[in-house]
């Protein structure tokens, strides 16, 4: 049978093939365009190439080719042990007037055959609906990967198809998903613990100096005079909590705060009212009553944020006291995990002032949980959203988030802490974190910009793929990187309904006819919408109906009778004029 074309050009990882006339193959068959792979016949191999361009401008027609296309070398299969393998990259390259085919089922089956237990089947390839494309879950996970995507391409889907697979091969991972718009609450069904402020304990004193100024302060740069208070407080209310807590030891001599040697830093409990406490007591030595102005405005910004219901699951037991640091990480990291390796942190409950604050601690802890234990056993923290967090513009967001997120992208993998980033706006992501992600799903993204970063983030040989993204239909898929064989246009598998992530399960934007919306209705979102803000538990909440998770109450860590508080009449002096 006469070939489908003729090597005319080789130029390193490129070449060029003269499509001839006179082939045999029906017309249906023929269609050489764009992202079609095709094989060129060597002596000893077999390379596999994709068409990166066609064109029939400028031929002559002596040559007896109906159009030349541009290729781009991807690999080569090999012959070895009557087992055909394929690799990656090109040993033998093709010489002028090799033979080239469209490439066969056969050779893209051993293309993308499985080459281990460790794959997992996301869909099938665009070219050949009977090719399954495989993920290796390794190289994907200890690499980190990203999915992008425009909005309402199915990114979410393919996330929770992603997760649930991963899941399925790895049911011993732990996975950890930041869930901005609280849409994969269902997705996992009984193997996820899924958070929210209804049902969060993060004591306030696991916060770092940076992230628990950022909730005072409620996101805003905070007041030099009284951040220099702060960081000299903090520290001794850490010694003060535990001089109280090694006090009950019999024979145990009183340590002094200050000889302790604790930072504002170090994740110590200390009690609300010692830090309280220890203001005042500064604020009473002042003989300057404008200089007490200072002390009045940071106690009372303290307990404007403590008595706020907002942020009760910081403040629950603030003035109790009791190390439950380990209970804290061992609910929210499972583990154990008693049959839910995963965690979904749902935000979208919490104030927006103290979002940022949260998934920094989050990170955090989940770095330096893996640092310290050394990564015997791994966790996957996937970052929703993740432009947010980990912005390429340095004044836009929360600098010790991005700084989180960035010592998992750069060092994680060596702790067994991986890192999973969804964005719709790759050009807005930190360059430094995205580079370290070496496993890509691009799925269709319009603008330039987050186009041009990609050609920057991907090899040579992928780039030229890169030219489809704008047009890629929905759960359709650019896969790049170390989880693949090859750069790959694919299709992500459908996923079953209960697995849909929530916001594209059931909202629907034609209003339904039969919900009666009437005065009854706004006013259970009102009733609703109030309690968020004023009560523990919001009424008439369909979707949080089930009974919140058990407190992690402190019982066996140290105890301390809550203080009566500070006397009310304390600011007596600043409500005099002054002279």
């Amino acid at each position: 049978m006469t070939s489908f074309g003729r090597v005319i050009s080789v130029r390193g990882s490129l070449a060029r093939v003269g499509l001839l006339a006179a082939s045999q193959m029906p017309i249906s068959e023929v269609r050489a365009t764009v992202g079609r792979f095709v094989s060129i016949r060597c002596a000893s191999s077999v390379i596999v190439a994709m068409i990166t361009e066609v064109s029939c401008e400028n031929l002559s027609s002596s040559d007896g080719y109906i159009a030349i296309a541009s290729v781009d070398l991807l690999g080569e299969i090999l012959n070895a042990a009557d087992k055909a393998k394929f690799q990656r990259g090109v040993t033998n390259y093709p010489t002028i007037g090799d033979a080239v085919d469209l490439i066969t089922s056969q050779e893209l089956r051993t293309i993308y055959a499985p080459t281990g237990s460790d794959q997992i089947n996301v869909g099938f390839l665009q070219q050949d609906r009977s090719v399954v494309a495989y993920v290796d879950v390794e190289e994907m996970l200890s690499k980190h990967f990203a999915v992008l995507g425009s909005t309402g391409v199915g990114k979410s889907t393919g996330v929770s198809l992603l997760l649930n697979e991963i899941l399925k091969a790895r049911p011993n991972l732990r996975i950890f998903l930041l869930d901005v718009h609280n849409e994969y609450g269902r997705c996992f069904g009984d193997r996820a613990l899924v958070l929210n402020p209804r049902n969060l304990k993060l004591p306030f004193w696991l916060f770092n100096f940076e992230e628990i100024v950022d909730v005072l302060f409620g996101g805003r740069a905070g007041v030099p005079e009284e951040l220099d208070i702060l960081a000299e407080v903090i520290p001794l209310a850490k010694g003060v909590y535990t001089q109280y807590q090694n006090a009950d030891r019999i024979g145990l001599k009183r340590i002094d705060p200050k000889q302790i040697g604790y930072t504002v830093d170090t994740p110590v409990p200390y009690r609300l009212v010692d830090l309280l406490s220890l203001i005042d007591e500064r604020m009473g030595k002042l003989e300057n009553r404008s200089s007490r102005i200072i002390y009045h405005k940071l106690i009372s910004r303290i307990e404007a944020v403590r008595n706020d219901p907002r942020y009760a699951f910081m403040f629950d037991n603030a003035n109790v006291g009791g190390d439950t640091m380990a209970e804290v990480i061992s609910h929210l990291f499972r583990l154990p995990a008693n049959g839910k390796p995963m965690t979904v942190m749902q935000l979208a409950g919490f104030p927006a002032e103290v979002i940022d604050s949260v998934v920094s601690v989050l990170c955090r802890m989940a770095f330096d949980f893996g640092l310290w234990s050394d990564g015997v056993s791994p966790l996957l923290f996937v970052c929703e959203e993740a432009h947010r967090y980990a912005s390429a513009d340095r004044n836009v967001g929360f600098g010790p988030t991005r700084k989180a997120v960035s010592r998992i992208a750069k060092e994680g993998r060596k702790y067994g802490v991986y890192l999973g980033l969804i964005t719709q706006r790759p050009a807005e992501l930190d360059a430094t974190i995205i580079s370290q992600c070496n496993t890509l799903f691009t799925m269709r993204l319009a603008n330039d910009r987050d186009q041009a970063l990609l050609r920057a983030a991907v090899s040579d040989a992928a780039a030229n793929l890169l030219s489809f993204v704008p047009s890629l239909g929905t759960r359709e898929v650019l896969a790049f990187g170390e989880g693949v064989a090859l750069p790959t246009r694919l299709r992500f598998k459908e996923v079953p309904p209960h697995q849909l992530p929530r916001g594209e399960a059931t909202i629907s934007s034609v209003p339904s006819v039969t919900s009666g919306h009437d005065m009854h209705f706004v006013s259970a979102v009102l009733e609703r919408w109030r309690g968020a803000t004023s009560q523990r538990d919001v009424p008439n909440d369909p979707v949080f109906s089930a009974p919140p998770a058990k407190s992690m109450s402190s019982v066996e860590a140290p105890m301390l009778q809550p203080s009566m508080g500070l006397d009310p009449d304390r600011f007596s002096l600043l409500k005099k004029p002054l002279r």
